[in-house]
């Protein structure tokens, strides 16, 4: 897998986690502790991001 592959499917990956994590906080019953860990895979996969880019 090249580098470019790889970054294009992690900006997938981010994108798809993004819209969970928009989706989990418009329901009223989502767990505090489920929400900080989707955004904290969330920041991860766009450091990893940066990473590669650069």
């Amino acid at each position: 897998m090249s580098v470019a592959s790889h970054v294009q499917e992690l900006r997938r990956k981010h994108q798809t986690l993004s819209d969970a994590v928009e989706r989990a906080q418009r329901q009223p019953g989502t767990d505090d502790l489920t929400l900080t860990e989707m955004k904290r895979e969330k920041l991860r996969l766009k450091e990893e991001i940066t990473r590669l880019s650069h």
